[in-house]
């Protein structure tokens, strides 16, 4: 350190030094890097709270239908694996329950997948958060079951399906794909074996399953050269909230029979209600079907198509190596009809 005369300090202070006079000596340091310094760390705290990539070396990741069953463990897994995780969720009450079981590590946000300036809205939010860094992975998980005879479901809740398993689903990669171009990210879409095999009685899931699976093809073949993954992960049955909510759903259609639909299909729709309940009580735990999707979603090179669970194995096995009149047979013999 080098003594200073008093007026040399003054000089100091006239050009934005901060100078220490004990023992007569100086510590040069700017004044107005300070200054910045503490107006930087006043916006940092005025700015609200989002999970955000630190310095883009931390993954991030996009799960829709987050607010319960698989998706719910999705995102905590990938919350556990240090991803920052964003989601969608039905009420602001699943909302909390993420952020208090992931200890804030998973933001989700209430949004209707059937709304496109929702579904806009949201993905905004999410790619203003991730900035430059872009989006490494998106699971496209949201989905409804409609099961019921074809003949007595309403063409309108035909067509609820299709707005958020598919339309719904469509909307989310369109408006995701800037930020999965920017970090050559990856789509995982949830489908079902029975978009392969279809079932009686379940004919709109099969079908809005069938239809995503033909549009994840073709997605794969258009951004494969911006390096962008699209994956099948072909869910068998599991043990998650589904359950709950198919068995309440099986019990509304046959509620609403008229007493003639009753005469025409409600043995055999018990039957299969009764079977349907059973398969998915007995399927996959949520975690460990979780822990499935993933590994699909880090496995590299990435697969084309994959499932989740023994039971998908078989019948994507039986899709591939059965004839026409073998399925007819089968699909009846799952549900106990044949």
């Amino acid at each position: 350190m080098i003594g200073v005369p008093l007026s040399a300090t003054q000089l100091g202070r006239s050009r934005g030094y901060r100078i220490a006079a004990r023992n007569d000596n100086i510590n040069p340091v700017r004044a107005d890097n300070a200054a910045r310094i503490q107006r930087a760390r006043r916006l940092l705290k005025r700015r609200p709270q989002m999970p955000s990539p630190s310095e883009h070396t931390r993954r991030s990741a996009a799960v829709t239908g987050a607010g319960g069953g698989l998706g719910r463990d999705i995102a905590l897994g990938l919350a556990a694996k240090g991803y920052v995780v964003f989601g969608t969720a039905m009420s602001a009450t699943e909302v909390q329950d993420l952020k208090d079981a992931s200890g804030g590590r998973v933001s989700l946000t209430v949004c209707d997948m059937t709304r496109e300036q929702a579904v806009k809205a949201w993905v905004g939010g999410v790619s203003d958060a991730l900035g430059d860094a872009g989006l490494d992975l998106l699971i496209n998980n949201a989905g409804i079951l409609t099961p019921g005879p074809i003949e007595v479901l309403p063409l309108d809740a035909i067509r609820r399906e299709f707005d958020v398993n598919v339309f719904g689903a469509l909307s989310v990669m369109n408006a995701f794909l800037p930020a999965l171009r920017k970090a050559r990210g990856r789509i995982v879409q949830v489908s079902t074996w029975t978009a392969s095999v279809p079932l009686p009685f379940n004919g709109p899931s099969g079908a809005s399953k069938a239809a995503m699976d033909v549009l994840a093809a073709v997605y794969r073949a258009e951004l494969k050269s911006f390096g962008v993954d699209v994956v099948v992960a072909v869910a068998g049955n599991m043990r998650t909230g589904g359950p709950a909510k198919t068995a309440a759903a099986l019990a509304r259609v046959a509620d609403t029979m008229t007493a003639e639909q009753r005469g025409l299909y409600g043995q055999s729709f018990n039957t299969f209600a009764t079977t349907l309940n059973s398969m998915q009580s007995s399927g996959l735990d949520s975690v460990s079907a979780a822990r499935r999707v993933i590994e699909l979603a880090e496995q590299v090179p990435a697969p084309s198509r994959a499932p989740v669970g023994t039971d998908a194995d078989e019948m994507l096995r039986a899709a591939r190596e059965k004839s026409d009149a073998e399925l007819d047979a089968l699909r009846l013999q799952i549900v106990g009809l044949g």
